[in-house]
């Protein structure tokens, strides 16, 4: 009996790597994650993943051929580097493109930033199907946001389309380059408020411990209230723009929706001329990996359908 073919999919994040092995229509056969962040560096990250990899697909798919990898990652993947991926420390000297096609020799690869491949996910087959434009949204370790419009996901001239984590913050940065200013991620993103809440709060605490205790401690109200704030002044701005029918939010904080939400969806009622719909992502914490699965069809040639993912 002939097996069928499986695909790859890699999902490096600031906070963990996610493994899955998948069929060709992108149905999950087996998945696992790896600390990204265990003080070993980022070679070492990615030694470990492409480890996980070989073992996860001896594992669940021991006879069938790998027809696809799909990558996607923080930042902007090339074939020697990673451009924009300032919380990896180490990340952006990797050779990423190459590391991962000798790994897998003779094996189709297809790269992708981690935000647009989880916006081309909800796009096909999530939230912001038959959204015309829409913007996905990524609250996690960092901070961007992915345009679809016309069916696609906008790349931009140099893949770097929706990088707000980038943006200016006041009338005073301009004309600074941002190696002399607080970009806009150094306040708004996981690791942000991770760091910002520590020092405040006197004990290590995670961006979602924050949260947690801003439910009954006002010092961390106040932080989340200007995260919160920040986050929505950008997130209206950039809907004045765009014009999106719907905005949906994905990453690890949306677990704490019940906090964001209502400054957000103020903001956008009070200063967008047509304020879009704001949701929660179909796939919230793992449209990354689902993704990275759908670059492995792709790359192994197949065109996939809106069933897949069903």
């Amino acid at each position: 009996m002939v097996s069928t073919p499986v695909v790859l999919g890699l999902d490096f994040g600031g906070t963990k790597i996610a493994v899955a092995v998948g069929d060709l229509t992108g149905r999950r056969l087996g998945a696992t994650t790896i600390d990204s962040r265990d003080g070993a560096g980022a070679a070492e990250a990615m030694s470990r993943c492409l480890t996980a990899a070989r073992e996860l697909l001896a594992e669940v798919a021991p006879d069938h051929e790998l027809a696809g990898v799909g990558a996607a990652t923080l930042g902007i993947p090339y074939d020697d580097r990673v451009e924009l991926a300032p919380t990896f420390p180490g990340w952006g000297e990797l050779p990423f493109g190459r590391l991962i096609r000798d790994a897998f020799p003779g094996v189709p690869v297809r790269l992708a930033t981690d935000v647009k491949a989880a916006a081309a996910a909800e796009l096909r087959w999530g939230a912001l199907a038959g959204c015309d434009p829409g913007l996905y949204v990524n609250l996690g370790t960092g901070l961007a946001v992915a345009i679809v419009a016309g069916g696609t996901v906008i790349t931009g001239a140099h893949g770097a389309s929706g990088e707000i984590g980038y943006n200016l913050r006041s009338p005073a940065d301009v004309y600074v380059a941002g190696d002399g200013r607080t970009i806009l991620e150094h306040v708004v993103s996981g690791q942000a408020l991770e760091t910002t809440g520590t020092a405040r709060l006197g004990r290590p605490v995670t961006a979602a411990d924050v949260f947690t205790m801003a439910r009954t401690h006002p010092d961390a109200a106040v932080l989340t209230d200007q995260f919160v704030r920040e986050l929505a002044t950008h997130l209206a701005n950039l809907a004045i723009a765009v014009d999106p029918s719907r905005i949906v939010v994905g990453g690890g904080l949306v677990r704490s929706w019940d906090q964001l939400e209502p400054g957000l969806r103020r903001a956008l009622d009070a200063a967008v001329p047509f304020p879009p719909e704001l949701s929660v992502a179909r796939f919230p914490t793992d449209a990354p990996l689902i993704g990275a699965l759908a670059l492995g069809v792709e790359a192994a040639g197949v065109d996939l359908g809106a069933e897949a993912f069903a």
